[in-house]
């Protein structure tokens, strides 16, 4: 096995050997995410993201509140289509480099930026309240504190990091397990982070704004 390859796929792997090994035929139920979990030595996390893998190449199907269901999918290879990065790592990465990067930003920050961060919070709110998903709301408002500290590179690394939110891999999760719920707590902790801001207080916004990435990941992969 490559070991350079990404976790959720090398355990993608080892669940279609065992669709492809006739433990689990054609539409089958496979064991419950903390049965497999165990069965395979890996995390709940790590294990969803594997599952939605081979649910995207087609070799599973999840249905929400009844199970996780075997495809007819013969000798079928892993796709070949790049998926994107492991959603957990993500955040993870998210949550490091933005908390960091909040800290500078709060030691320069003016009112007019914050009544811009204002502005996108409204504008944020009034999207969720019409049903459709603040996103460009969400990114305006990472990049807005990233840019602040004048570091390009920063800034750079904080919207690319975002901007896979739109992966393959992302986008499935985003689509089955974001909600206006999630959205509106998602808001709540935005509101937190801005009140830091407006506080002037570094540590309050760099703990507010892990808090809130780390929160983030864990709704997208616990569901």
């Amino acid at each position: 096995m490559n070991d350079n390859r990404r976790l959720y796929q090398q355990i993608a792997d080892r669940v279609r050997l065992l669709i492809q090994e006739g433990k689990y035929g054609p539409g089958s139920r496979l064991p419950a995410e903390r049965e497999l979990a165990q069965q395979l030595g890996v995390s709940r996390p790590s294990l969803r993201e594997a599952l939605i893998a081979l649910e995207i190449e087609g070799a599973i199907e999840i249905r929400m509140g009844s199970g996780i269901y075997v495809l007819s999918i013969g000798k079928a290879a892993p796709t070949a289509t790049p998926l994107g990065e492991s959603p957990a790592e993500l955040m993870e990465a998210r949550a490091t480099i933005e908390s960091a990067v909040i800290v500078q930003a709060a030691s320069v920050i003016t009112d007019e930026t914050l009544a811009s961060l204002r502005e996108i919070l409204v504008s944020m709110r009034i999207e969720i309240e019409k049903g459709r998903k603040p996103i460009e709301q969400d990114r305006q408002f990472h990049l807005t504190i990233a840019e602040l500290p004048g570091n390009a590179i920063l800034a750079k690394i904080v919207a690319n990091l975002f901007d896979e939110r739109h992966s393959p891999m992302s986008d499935r999760i985003r689509g089955r397990f974001e909600t206006p719920q999630t959205w509106t707590i998602a808001l709540e902790e935005h509101e937190i982070i801005l009140a830091a801001l407006e506080a002037r207080k570094p540590l309050a916004a760099q703990a507010a704004m892990f808090s809130h990435l780390s929160a983030s990941g864990r709704r997208w992969l616990e569901g």
